[in-house]
């Protein structure tokens, strides 16, 4: 075991997966990028493998729905909220500050919207249907989008891009990824606020 798997802890409720070269790939991205091992990475190292080919579908469905940095924040942030996910809540709320401000990250947290601009409402709102009752989804709904300017390939792009997003979030859920205390700490204050739901962060935070 080197010294950059050595300093991984416990992955949620699993024991930390067998290192190898894959999973010391993972944590040195980590220490080099953000200075920590998150825990969903130690989550993940179980499938390396699951995790690259996850991220290479998000990154296509991105490309293809058109979706730049801010949006991507506005999706991820009301799905995260509406699953009750408090991680990427905190992850992708603090990225949204960054990019929009304190209140655009609340308001996508909250349901409240009136500091996104009406082509993001019109997201945060998709996001909202998908991940909370899909099949009360409506031929209005999708109408909602095309008015904003998505063509139908787009909408498919967005929806299989909430979709993931959707899926990673329930991995890290089930299987007890908390929030990192890096992450808590260096959130903006209002989205701490903001965030009231879900697992509570790990220890420290």
């Amino acid at each position: 075991m080197t010294a950059v798997t050595a300093r991984a802890g416990r992955a949620g409720f699993l024991a930390d997966a067998e290192p190898d070269d894959e999973v010391e790939r993972l944590y040195t991205a980590d220490l080099e990028g953000q200075g920590y091992v998150a825990h969903l990475t130690r989550v993940w190292a179980h499938s390396p493998e699951a995790l690259a080919v996850l991220s290479y579908l998000l990154k296509r469905s991105t490309e293809s729905a058109g979706l730049d940095q801010r949006q991507r924040a506005v999706l991820v942030a009301a799905s995260a909220a509406t699953l009750g996910d408090s991680y990427c809540s905190l992850a992708w709320g603090s990225r949204l500050a960054a990019l929009a401000g304190d209140e655009a990250a609340t308001s996508a947290l909250t349901g409240a919207d009136g500091s996104l601009s009406g082509a993001e409402r019109v997201l945060a709102r998709w996001a909202r249907r998908v991940v909370g009752d899909p099949n009360g989804v409506t031929a209005e709904d999708v109408e909602e989008l095309r008015q904003a300017g998505y063509d139908d390939a787009q909408v498919f792009s967005v929806t299989l891009f909430v979709a993931l997003r959707l899926a990673f979030s329930t991995v890290n859920d089930a299987l007890g990824a908390p929030p990192d205390a890096e992450l808590v700490g260096r959130a903006p204050a209002a989205v701490r606020t903001a965030v009231t739901f879900g697992r509570p962060p790990a220890q420290g935070a």
